[in-house]
């Protein structure tokens, strides 16, 4: 890997247990193969909010909302290894986890 190069990983699920859980079996696999882990960094919650009308016909006072919490979270992994890349590559995540990784 190049001198300068870093890796940022952006994390996505509704599960917020679900990823500080991946989050540190990232950082784990990063740390142990000598590169350097900076985060994981949580950013702003988005709430999505819906209005469902629960009334077959005209009563409008009747209504159900629901939310839709999307939780994030970035790493960088700072001086990375061709060991860190292959640890990523075969690191097994929970199914519900959105992983986008960037090479800088």
């Amino acid at each position: 890997m190049e001198a300068g190069s870093k890796i940022r990983i952006r994390l996505k699920a509704f599960d917020h247990r679900l990823l500080d859980k991946s989050a540190s079996e990232i950082a784990e696999a990063v740390k142990r193969t000598g590169a350097n882990v900076k985060g994981p960094i949580p950013l702003p919650t988005k709430i999505e909010h819906f209005t469902v009308l629960i009334s077959p016909h005209v009563d409008k006072d009747a209504r159900d909302q629901y939310e839709i919490r999307t939780h994030k979270r970035i790493m960088d992994i700072v001086k990375p290894t061709e060991k860190t890349v292959n640890a990523l590559m075969n690191l097994d995540l929970a199914a519900g986890v959105d992983v986008q990784i960037k090479l800088n």
